[in-house]
């Protein structure tokens, strides 16, 4: 006759079970990276930030199992348009950053001035045509929760073109040549914001969380910051170059207790404790291609 025991699972480690082989729940903040700003004869649009996408906090989070090493990548900003480059140029799109089934799309370049809008991307390039429908999609491909927004339109006349899409807005929501914000996250213990569209010509500032700015009449464009996938900001008069995309990052969030099971390379992928009075994580941050393992 078997014996139905009544052990919970406190008991577990005796029958030959350790902490050691259970999978591992883990938040993540995964933002691909920014796209440049467009260069045309009387200026451009503004590069789209990268594709943000995060489970933290309250989102559904990731599980990784014992034994496992994930790959990371880490989308790289959309190159700048050089100076020197033809008078009508649209901007680079960014680069996808991944994390196991999560993929956030690169940023939108940003437009060329009276001929070509911005592109579409995880946010869209600003637009920098006359038609009011040049702006880029943000948000190509769909995902729910949406990973970015358009494009602005700008006044389409030669004076304010279209600042790229931020995380947080889309580009001159106020009429300007401003990018869009990005979005915060408190994902390490700390809140950042990161991810904001490029501003356009005429001297549009980039959104907040990293945008850059973009170009007066003969100048040059500002990129954006780097490891923030923010949009790069448009050239001024022909000839110009354009701000490039700010390359993208990757943030894990494991329960604390987890840390010493899980290691990160390359070493200038880092993994530190969040600062109290959070003080309850481990944050594995990549900021170049990488592996997460778990032991």
């Amino acid at each position: 006759m078997p014996l139905n025991s009544t052990r919970g699972a406190g008991s577990a480690k005796g029958f030959g079970f350790t902490s050691g082989s259970a999978p591992i729940d883990v938040d993540y903040l995964v933002i691909a990276g920014g796209a440049s700003g467009g260069a045309g004869q009387e200026g451009g649009g503004g590069g789209g930030a990268g594709g943000y996408r995060t489970s933290f906090p309250g989102g559904t989070k990731i599980t990784l199992k014992a034994g496992s090493s994930t790959p990371i990548t880490v989308g790289g900003g959309g190159a700048a348009i050089p100076s020197g480059s033809p008078t009508r140029t649209q901007g680079n799109p960014g680069t996808n950053s991944i994390f196991s089934t999560i993929t956030s799309t690169g940023g939108g370049g940003g437009g060329a001035w009276n001929t070509l809008g911005g592109l579409p991307g995880g946010s869209g390039g600003g637009n920098s045509s006359p038609s009011p429908t040049g702006f880029g999609l943000g948000n190509s491909p769909p995902t729910s929760p949406s990973q970015g927004n358009n494009g602005g339109v700008g006044d389409l006349v030669g004076s304010f073109m279209g600042g790229g899409g931020g995380a947080g807005e889309a580009g001159d929501t106020d009429g300007n040549s401003y990018g869009g914000d990005g979005a915060a996250s408190s994902i390490t213990g700390s809140s950042v914001t990161r991810a904001g569209g490029g501003g356009a010509y005429q001297s549009g500032p980039g959104g907040d969380g990293g945008g850059g700015q973009g170009a007066a009449s003969g100048g040059a464009g500002t990129p954006g910051t780097i490891n923030t996938g923010s949009g790069g900001g448009s050239s001024g008069s022909p000839g110009q170059a354009s701000g490039g995309g700010g390359s993208g990052i990757v943030i894990i969030r494991a329960p604390g207790l987890s840390g010493p099971r899980i290691s990160v390379s390359p070493g200038t992928n880092t993994k530190t404790t969040s600062p109290a009075p959070d003080g309850a994580a481990t944050i594995l941050t990549f900021t170049v291609n990488g592996n997460l393992t778990v032991s």
